[in-house]
């Protein structure tokens, strides 16, 4: 056995397990089960071109000499990404531990309350420092958040400016620029007229519905909006303003000043730079847009016996329910890294943040101070952490560049300098040195840090913030490491146990592939760096194009959507460029499969299409007849076809490729749902079933972890036709020849979180990329034969079989009075966490195993299914008191002094025998979402606030 290889450790059955497993599924070999799963017509003719894979061992060794590639200069950029301290207690606890990275996003809420804890905090975070009411759990960057602000205020224009079309939004130009590009992106499918000037001079009309500040604005200045914000309100012009996060503990926030939305980043709150991500956006706003507002909020709500719990409130306005007619297309969030910006105000306190940005905008000061001795003049009147000097920035920028310093050239007589937490008194020095050197006089060494306040006193904070008792309590490093622990007892991840969610792919996270994440010479990256100083960086995500291109059998790919749905997004408007090359601006009709997820309608209406349902076949599969129907109908005016393959269903369609080519006979081009690609890699894939772009969730089918929710990574590979407009970056180049604009903030998106997928598929190589498959397929089939008899499968290929996931059937179970959702409660009893619960068949659940898992612990939730079948066929329908709808059972529920119901406590909470071993409690009983709906509370209020007298 060969123990240096890493397929050996990722896949879950062991050698000797295999031949029992294939028994049970009914076939003599893998290359069997193959041969009757996938269309013969679409399997690879070759392998895949891939380099030999590397052990765990020669991997660290190969990922520390890239590293060590990346120049790390001090760098004073700005724009959004600062260099900033992870505490240890927090990057050991959290960023490090599986605990925390591997859990799923928090649908169970019961299994999930130390995730939706830390959460509560992060909003309650936000909310008190922008002085908003409302915050959600974070976003994907700042940029993209200011695009969903945009969206939003489109959304909830007064009927009067509905009625009249009104669709113009005015941009300062003191905005970031990767945010100014991005919004443009956005703005052009929905018809949405930019305007972008001097904020100072702007006339408000009634021809604007809002308007985009930044504050402090990109050249540093602080500015006094209250003005603008009066004279826009009084036009009916609603205000967005991205602020940085660390400025506002100084400055009057601007809910003070009546704005509607506030969005930013949280990065520099303890999150690397990561050559531009992942990191947690935030959006705040007013709580009459609750409705409208992107992304997931946390709420307060009550359980079953009236005690305090939390989950995610108003669902019913996420793209999974409201598809085309969502607010937002979004996804994911960024769960753990917002977790973390969260910690770092619980473990810093009001106090420590004050000291923090005092710090910060002393030493801004203090180098002021400096320069200006040696006669250099920075031009703000104002200023938090950002100083414009009027010097030659060329002449600057080779001095700055020899002593491994970077600034921000804005242009060739303007050097812009922003500060961080980490700057040093030395820091201050060597770059007060390049401006003696270039004014050829003697530099001082600054030794210490002056008293100053550059700020307007209009602006100053006066409030108090973070006064809740959990921002005042942790401190230490002890109590906060043990904080953390209690929160991670309350959430089940995959430390614990197989989360087998249909369509979300949770398999290992191998440590190997985590380990560089916590490398400084890839954490201390700022994006906006040039290239040159990025060589690790840039052989790695070149790499990984190249191997996401082999795999997808592609010509291309960009790195760049930092999710899912963006990557959605941006096959799309990639889509839409390439027929607007050709003159066909009129091609604008989108098909799309009743099965589909609800981020594909979403993404196709952001993306300025018209969205066309086609219907399901009996068996669960496209109705080709139906496909042929609408294509033909709309053949003029025909986009695209978004399809998932294998099916949401869990089936390779053999009909796929007439799918396809149906939809080019008729001008359109495909994009394939990149979901289920576990199913793929290796044995075929997007090029062979005649799709022309694709998005890969590099957060399911190649490692990285969900991290509860987030981050996620979903890149776009194209056919050659598409190429030429893969997405650029207004700072850094990238993409084609005519490019979109940007998708995302950064020009490698989450550059950061690759380095997982890239190490996953660095260690597999070819071979271990298929085998992953064939196990996922083995597994999922295995789990299919073990419950036949209890659950009947809904849908399955024409051999039989399923794919990488299947849907089990529970409406039948209605006769005994039990729903989907009891089972799905009382596998948590099992240490289970449910399978997709209604999707994409209400009443159902939708199963994935993946190949990470073994056969014991396949056969450990094979037998807790089993067993739960058994308890629905002792419950009467009128009967209540049953273990199915009183699930899940708490610690404390099984240890009170009385116990009322007619089954014993060991059958509660013990109704196998391997639970006695290995039990994880719920922490709270089942939650009342209806409730926590109608008394929404979204931060750490007390109880009184939530609780009936």
């Amino acid at each position: 056995m060969n123990t240096n290889s890493f397929a050996l450790r990722h896949i879950g059955p062991r050698p000797q397990d295999v031949f029992s497993m294939l028994e049970t599924v009914g076939v003599d070999s893998m290359e069997q089960l193959m041969f009757e799963t996938i269309p013969d017509g679409i399997r690879l003719k070759k392998e895949l071109d891939l380099p030999t894979p590397l052990s765990e061992y020669e991997f660290s060794n190969h990922i520390n000499q890239l590293a060590a590639k990346n120049r790390l200069f001090k760098t004073y950029i700005g724009l959004g990404y600062h260099e900033s301290i992870t505490p240890a207690v927090i990057k050991r606890n959290i960023l490090e531990n599986p605990g925390w990275y591997t859990a799923y996003t928090p649908y169970q809420a019961e299994i999930a309350q130390g995730r939706l804890e830390a959460l509560l905090n992060y909003q309650t975070m936000i909310t008190e420092l922008t002085g908003m009411e409302l915050a959600n759990a974070s976003l994907l960057d700042e940029s993209t958040a200011a695009a969903e602000a945009m969206s939003l205020l489109v959304g909830v224009r007064d009927r009067e400016q509905k009625k009249n079309n009104v669709l113009k939004f005015f941009v300062s130009e003191e905005v970031l620029p990767q945010t100014i590009d991005l919004l443009k992106t956005r703005a052009i499918p929905l018809d949405i007229e930019l305007v972008i000037g001097d904020h100072e001079n702007f006339e408000p009309t009634q021809e604007y519905f809002g308007a985009l500040l930044q504050y402090p604005g990109k050249s540093g200045k602080v500015y006094d909006y209250a003005h603008f914000v009066k004279q826009s309100k009084e036009k009916g012009i609603k205000i967005a303003v991205a602020a940085d996060i660390l400025s506002l503990v100084m400055l009057t926030p601007p809910g003070d000043l009546g704005v509607d939305v506030v969005v930013g980043t949280t990065q520099r709150f303890g999150i690397p730079m990561g050559y531009g991500g992942p990191h947690a956006a935030y959006f705040a706003t007013l709580e009459a847009y609750k409705r409208n507002i992107p992304g997931r909020i946390i709420g307060v709500t009550r359980d079953m016996d009236n005690n305090r719990a939390l989950r995610m409130a108003l669902q019913t306005r996420e793209q999974h329910i409201k598809r085309d007619k969502a607010t937002s297309n979004i996804c994911t969030a960024q769960v753990l890294l917002a977790v973390m910006a969260g910690m770092y105000a619980v473990y810093h306190g009001p106090n420590g943040l004050k000291y923090i940005a005092h710090q910060v905008h002393q030493k801004t000061a203090t180098l002021v101070d400096a320069l200006e001795n040696l006669g250099i003049y920075q031009a703000n009147e104002t200023y938090f952490d950002t100083i414009q000097l009027k010097v030659d920035a060329e002449k600057i920028k080779a001095i700055a560049e020899r002593h491994e310093l970077n600034f921000y050239y804005a242009d060739a007589e303007t050097v812009a300098i922003s500060i961080n937490e980490t700057t040093s008194l030395s820091d201050l020095s060597a770059i007060v040195a390049v401006f003696a050197e270039y004014a050829d006089k003697k530099a001082e060494e600054i030794t210490e840090i002056g008293e100053y306040s550059i700020l307007p006193e209009a602006l100053k904070r006066t409030d108090d913030i973070l006064t809740e008792k959990v921002f005042n309590t942790y401190h230490s490093e002890t109590d906060l490491m043990r904080y953390i622990k209690s929160l991670e007892r309350k959430d089940l991840a995959l430390n614990h146990s197989m989360i087998a969610l249909g369509s979300c792919t949770m398999k290992l996270n191998a440590a190997a592939e985590m380990l560089p994440l916590s490398d400084y010479r890839w954490g201390n990256m700022h994006p906006f760096v040039p290239v040159e100083q990025a060589e690790g960086y840039q052989l790695m995500l070149k790499d990984l194009e190249n191997y996401l291109t082999e795999i997808t059998g592609f010509a291309g790919t960009s790195l760049q959507p930092n999710s899912g749905a963006q990557g959605e997004f941006a096959g799309l408007m990639t889509i839409r460029a390439y027929h607007q090359s050709r003159g066909d601006d009129h091609r604008n009709i989108c098909l799309i499969p009743s099965s589909a997820h609800g981020t594909n309608p979403a993404s196709a209406v952001m993306a300025g299409m018209k969205v066309v349902v086609t219907k399901a076949s009996a068996d669960g599969n496209i109705d080709v007849d139906d496909l042929r129907e609408k294509a033909l109908a709309h053949k003029d005016n025909l986009a695209a076809l978004m399809v998932t393959y294998p099916s949401t269903h869990g089936v390779f369609e053999s009909a796929i490729q007439e799918i396809t080519q149906l939809i080019h006979d008729n001008g359109g081009q495909v994009y394939m749902d990149g979901a289920n690609m576990n199913a793929q890699v290796g044995l075929t894939n997007p090029g062979a079933i005649g799709a022309d772009v694709c998005h890969l969730n590099l957060h399911k089918t190649f490692a990285i972890p969900h991290g509860g929710g987030g981050p996620g990574v979903g890149p776009i590979c194209v056919a050659e036709q598409l190429v030429p407009f893969l997405p650029t970056n207004p700072l850094i180049p990238t993409g084609g020849e005519q490019a979109i604009t940007p998708i995302s903030a950064a020009p490698w998106g989450s550059a950061l979180a690759c380095l997982i997928s890239y190490g996953y598929i660095k260690m597999l190589g070819t071979d271990g990329l298929r085998k992953s498959t064939e196990y996922a397929i083995l597994n999922a089939n295995y789990i299919k034969e073990r419950l036949n008899g209890h659950f009947d499968v809904l849908y399955a290929g024409e051999r039989g079989r399923a794919a990488h996931e299947m849907i089990i059937d529970c409406r039948p179970f209605k006769e005994h009075g039990i729903e989907v959702t009891d089972i799905a409660k009382r596998l948590m009893d099992y240490g289970f966490h449910a399978p997709t619960v209604s999707f994409p068949v209400a009443g159902t659940m939708m199963i994935e195993p993946t190949e990470s898992e073994s056969k014991e612990e396949l056969d450990r939730f094979c037998d807790a299914f089993i067993a739960i079948r058994k308890e629905i066929n002792e419950v009467s329908k009128d009967d209540l008191s049953n273990p199915l709808k009183n699930a899940p059972h708490t610690l404390a529920m099984i240890t009170a002094d009385e116990w009322d119901l007619p089954y014993s406590r060991s059958k509660a909470a013990f109704p196998l025998d391997y639970l006695h071993t290995n039990k994880f409690w719920p922490s709270v009983r089942r939650v009342d979402d209806a409730y926590g709906d109608r008394n929404l509370i979204c931060t750490c209020a007390p109880i009184e606030e939530y609780m009936e007298a």
